[in-house]
């Protein structure tokens, strides 16, 4: 149950944060957070990451429900078994259902963090895809860690 908090907690401040943008800011508006690294500016994106497949919706939305399902029964099946494991799944859950409120009560994905990291302009994201990417980062590392504990189980 609490991974589900986890994963509604995520959604609802990732719709706040994109209704406060998609109210208070004019689409391409950019407000400076820290010079020269951090801003906030209003986008939009009708595709997946970097505006990939464009206009695609119905693909985004047999997606999503794929993979959310997936997630819950993941959740409900392994995630007593590893803290770790069910905060990685929680994560990716709200990600993937903030997102799909974007695409299904909007059309479209609202957009605003937008990062310069050593002059790079990175793609401009939201909360969702923040989680989504952490939530992919746990799981790589549980992955690992799994990986190494059976390989010690072996020698």
């Amino acid at each position: 149950m609490k991974y589900y908090i986890i994963a509604l907690v995520i959604i609802v401040f990732d719709q706040i944060t994109k209704r406060i943008v998609e109210t208070k800011m004019a689409l391409g508006e950019s407000i400076t957070i820290i010079e020269p690294f951090l801003y906030f500016t209003s986008h939009r994106n009708r595709g997946a990451a970097f505006g990939i497949l464009e206009g695609q919706m119905w693909l985004f939305y047999i997606i999503t429900v794929i993979v959310v399902i997936g997630i819950i029964y993941f959740m409900k099946k392994e995630a007593s078994k590893s803290r770790l494991y069910g905060i990685s799944l929680a994560l990716l859950l709200g990600g993937a259902i903030g997102n799909f409120i974007d695409r299904l009560f909007r059309g479209e994905v609202v957009d605003f963090v937008d990062t310069y990291i050593f002059g790079y302009d990175f793609a401009i994201f939201n909360v969702a895809d923040a989680s989504l990417c952490i939530g992919v980062g746990l799981l790589f590392i549980k992955m690992l860690s799994d990986e190494r504990k059976q390989k010690k189980e072996i020698k």
